[in-house]
Parts: structure tokens; C-alpha cells; sequence
């Protein structure tokens, strides 16, 4: 199988950068007494917990399994990462539109808005480090593909949530610093509610995306193409197999399921026939480490 990312630690990463970027604006809060800066630092403590909710996801998804839960737990990642996408939507997206709106209505000034300005660029260069460990992490498997089609091809939920995140956060942030910059040329805090609006469209739009792809993870999918066709590679290659009638593959997690259906060289023995099949199911894990389970089955006709 292809090199696999380390999702802990782009994880840490975003955990950190969110961390400090909570930690700043929290300082900014209490300092000048803003309302909205309040609210921004709660905004930043709510991503930590999405980071929290994807560790949980992983932690879960590590148990052995079960008489109930026969192929392991390895799809709870799916599901927490599916959680981080609607509260991205809804706490991150429609919270920033909404505010943007308020804004508007209200028609706000900015307060202390240099301080704003300071926060902002050591928003962007936290952000930018979360962003670079991810896809440092993310390179390692992506080989040659393009990043996009790497997001819609890769099994590795909590990575697509993190590259995901870190996207719009970084971008978000870019947004709000045009916005307040153009507040300070122009004097009009108009352009801080488009911000705001901006950003929470931003968001939706990305949250969309991520969960879109991992609804296709919760229904079931296979490995990545390039692994099955490995893997079907291998099989054909084996001199036990006279050809491959039919391979299924089922991605558990960091764990994976194959069933194979396959013609066999040497069926008139028995001990000889389930001898070749013991043995292709062996070096087909050795091969392919995340391959956890194999039902292998010998016929002479698809």
C-alpha cells in the first residue's frame, strides 16, 4: 500500500496553531474589553474542540473488535470527522454569516483595530505552520496526484477535516484582515460585515465539500484505486492463481477488508488447495500491512 500520512500529527499541529490563536485573542479580550474579540477567542476554542473531536475519533476507532462489531470500530473516524464538518458548518459558517448581518444592521465600528490588525498576522503565520505540517504529512501519501485529487480520492478522514479546515481558516483570515484594512483606509465598517459574511460563506462551502466526501467513507467505500489495482496486481501475479475472478475491497478505517473469488492452479487436492489459499492470504498481509482481513474464495467459474 501507498505511504501513509501521520494523521496525529497534522492534527497537533492544528490543535496548536488554534491553541495559541484562541490564547491571543483571549488576551486581546480582556485587554481592550471587546465584545467581539470575546466572541472570535470562543470561535477559536470551538475549532480546538473540533481537533479534540477528531483525537476522540481516533482513539475509538483503535479498539479490537467485537461479537457486535465483528470488522473492529476503525468507521468511528468517519463519524466524528462528519461531526467536525457540520459544526464547521453550522457554529463556523452560519455563526459568520450571521454576525455579518448583525454587523450590517447595527452598523458597528471596529474596536481597537490595530490590535485586530497584530492578531490577524499571527493568526495567518499559526495558521500557515498548521497548514504546512498537514500537507507535509499529506505529500507522503499523495505521490504524484494533484491535492485535489488526493481530497477526493484519499480514505484518511481526519486529514481531509484538517487540510479542510486549515484552508479556510487561512484564507478566512486573509479575508478578514482585507476587511479590516479597508476599514482603516475608508472608515466605513461596512466592509468588516462583508468580511464576516464572506468568511461564513467560505465556511459552508468547505464544510460541504468535507462532508460530502466523507458521506461517501460512511456508506462504504473501497480502497483507493491505485491500492486495489495493487492489490489486484499481486493476486494475478501469484503462481497459486490461475486468474482473479472477482475482488472486492472495503476500507475499515485505517484497516482494510478483502474478499477475493479466484480460480486456483491446484484444486484437486484439498490440503493442497486451502495450503495455496492460506498462504496467498499471508503474503497478501505482509505485502499490505492495512489489509486486516482476507475471505478468500476458490471456484472454478465466476
Amino acid at each position: 500500500m501507498s505511504t501513509e500520512a501521520n494523521s496525529l500529527k497534522s492534527i497537533f499541529f492544528a490543535l496548536t496553531a488554534n491553541a495559541a490563536i484562541a490564547a491571543a485573542k483571549l488576551f486581546a479580550a480582556f485587554y481592550t474589553g471587546s465584545n467581539a474579540m470575546l466572541a472570535e477567542a470562543i470561535h477559536s476554542v470551538a475549532d480546538c474542540g473540533n481537533q479534540g473531536l477528531l483525537l476522540l475519533g481516533l482513539k475509538q476507532a483503535g479498539r479490537p473488535p467485537s461479537p457486535d462489531h465483528p470488522l473492529g470500530y476503525g468507521k468511528t473516524i468517519y463519524f466524528w470527522s462528519f461531526i467536525v464538518a457540520l459544526i464547521l458548518f453550522s457554529m463556523g459558517g452560519l455563526f459568520s454569516i450571521y454576525e455579518g448581518i448583525h454587523k450590517l444592521e447595527a452598523h458597528e465600528g471596529l474596536e481597537s483595530v490595530w490590535l485586530a490588525v497584530l492578531i490577524l498576522v499571527f493568526s495567518i503565520a499559526a495558521e500557515t505552520v498548521s497548514l504546512y505540517g498537514c500537507l507535509r504529512e499529506i505529500n507522503k501519501q499523495r505521490g504524484r496526484k494533484s491535492l485535489w485529487r488526493w481530497f477526493r480520492e484519499s480514505r484518511q478522514s481526519e486529514l481531509i477535516v484538517v487540510l479542510g479546515e486549515d484552508i479556510a481558516a487561512l484564507a478566512g483570515l486573509l479575508l478578514a484582515l482585507m476587511a479590516v484594512v479597508l476599514v482603516i483606509v475608508t472608515g466605513d465598517p461596512v466592509y468588516d460585515a462583508a468580511g464576516s459574511i464572506a468568511i461564513g460563506v467560505l465556511l459552508v462551502l468547505v464544510a460541504i465539500g468535507i462532508g460530502t466526501e466523507i458521506k461517501g467513507l460512511l456508506i462504504g467505500q473501497s480502497v483507493e484505486p491505485e491500492v486495489r489495482q495493487a492489490i489486484l496486481g499481486f493476486l494475478e501475479g501469484r503462481e497459486e492463481i490461475a486468474r482473479v475472478f472477482n475482488l472486492i475491497t472495503f476500507q475499515l478505517g485505517d484497516d482494510v477488508m478483502v474478499a477475493v473469488k479466484a480460480e486456483m492452479r491446484n484444486a484437486a487436492a484439498v490440503s493442497s488447495l486451502l495450503h495455496d489459499i492460506n498462504r496467498c492470504e499471508t503474503e497478501l498481509k505482509k505485502t499490505f500491512p492495512r489489509v486486516r482481513w482476507v475471505f478468500f474464495e476458490p471456484d472454478l467459474v465466476d
